[in-house]
């Protein structure tokens, strides 16, 4: 059966998973797996998308390890897929950043489709969101919105561009096609959440740990 206790792979410092020279830790999830589970899962990967997705997935990583840019992953992805048409769910906030990417996706031969967040236009006090928040921007985010529009266009590929935490989760749960993320919104790092992890101890710790 899976672990289901306090300890989980956010846990684990060793991950044998990938490597296969390291003992297991006790609350390892795939020494304690429920193999019914596991063998259900890997029987999807049967399905004819999900295999070319993971094989094709694969053989970019391989090929492109460490040369080349998420930018040309998602490219080459997109034509060994054979997709003709790209949706792209963007913040307007990185409107230049969308019309540089849609112009690179043109180049190499795609149709593309995107949608700002603020599409439609409606005040954010229409649903509800306090009065305040309009110090931001008067109208709301709408990422359902987007994703419907982009679901009605037939998008073979949505790619999102920094929808902001929660509008991304709303956009991913009413998105039918299938999507991928070109950039994760972080306004005070430039878009590079990462650099906040890897500064969490250091430059970072009393705004993280409140030390």
């Amino acid at each position: 059966m899976c672990n289901t206790g306090k300890y989980s792979c956010a846990d684990c410092g060793t991950t044998n998973c990938n490597v296969g020279d390291k003992t297991y830790p006790a609350f390892c999830l795939t020494t304690h797996m429920d193999e019914k589970m596991l063998d259900g899962v890997m029987e999807t990967y049967n399905d004819e998308e999900n295999h070319r997705i993971m094989v094709n997935a694969a053989d970019i990583e391989y090929e492109g390890y460490g040369r080349l840019t998420r930018v040309e992953e998602t490219v080459e992805f997109a034509k060994r897929m054979g997709f003709k048409k790209i949706g792209i769910a963007t913040c307007v906030g990185l409107i230049r950043e969308t019309r540089m990417l849609a112009k690179i996706l043109r180049h190499h031969g795609f149709e593309v489709y995107g949608i700002g967040c603020k599409v439609g236009a409606q005040p954010k006090v229409s649903v509800g969101i306090k009065e305040e928040c309009c110090a931001v921007g008067a109208n709301m985010c709408n990422p359902i919105l987007q994703a419907k529009m982009l679901n009605e266009a037939k998008t073979d590929l949505n790619i999102v561009m920094g929808l902001c935490v929660g509008h991304d989760s709303l956009f991913y749960k009413y998105v039918e096609g299938l999507t991928t993320t070109m950039v994760v919104k972080d306004r005070v790092t430039g878009h590079n959440p990462a650099a906040v992890l890897y500064n969490a101890e250091s430059y970072y710790k009393s705004k993280l740990f409140g030390e």
